[in-house]
């Protein structure tokens, strides 16, 4: 049995995670209180607290640690932020980087080959894993490691910036397993890829 491999994030209509410059206002910023209201974020904390491994990139590691570990600790941070930050800050994670040489909060850093770590890592037995960051996906893409599929859309197009698919050398087929409407019409779509 191998372990699941998960790539959600937020992504625009027209399929980019940031617009150009690293932009990701079109989201509303990351917080309750933000365009797509309190449910989609509970539904992200959730899914934080439920995900055995996370696995991401350097750019987007950094976004993350520079937000998250102390958020429980600032002044009118609410509940569920609160909440959030102490799961995110708990949750193992494996950042894959060759550019930075240390990383902190329940976090082991890779700097070989990210594609045969992520292999070896679906053959553990353990939670399922969620992997996030364009590039990072996009080599385990390529690689056919990913076994499920999970967009956030968000009702906005930004015409260009970092795309949540990469391109690929051969179609992946897949099965529609849930669909959900959040506030602000945004909307959840889960495939599981087809094998």
């Amino acid at each position: 049995m191998m372990r699941k491999l998960t790539f959600g994030m937020n992504v625009t209509l027209d399929g980019y995670i940031a617009a150009p410059g690293d932009d990701l206002g079109w989201s509303g910023g990351e917080g309750p209180d933000s365009s797509s209201g309190d449910e989609l974020f509970q539904w992200w904390s959730d899914r934080v607290a439920a995900t055995g491994l996370a696995l991401y990139g350097r750019k987007l590691w950094e976004v993350m640690s520079s937000a998250w570990p102390t958020a429980d600790q600032r002044p009118g941070a609410t509940q569920a932020e609160i909440e959030f930050a102490r799961r995110w800050r708990d949750m193992p994670k494996v950042v894959f980087s060759s550019t930075i040489d240390k990383v902190d909060w329940n976090t082991r850093l890779v700097t070989g080959d990210a594609v045969a770590e992520i292999t070896r890592l679906k053959t553990e037995d353990a939670g399922s894993m969620d992997i996030v960051g364009a590039t990072l996906a996009g080599a385990a893409m390529r690689a056919g490691l990913i076994d499920e599929y999970l967009l956030v859309t968000y009702p906005v197009l930004v015409g260009g910036g970092t795309p949540f698919f990469t391109a690929l050398d051969s179609w992946v087929n897949l099965n529609l397993v849930e669909t959900r409407t959040f506030p602000g019409g945004v909307v959840l779509t889960r495939y599981e890829t087809r094998r």
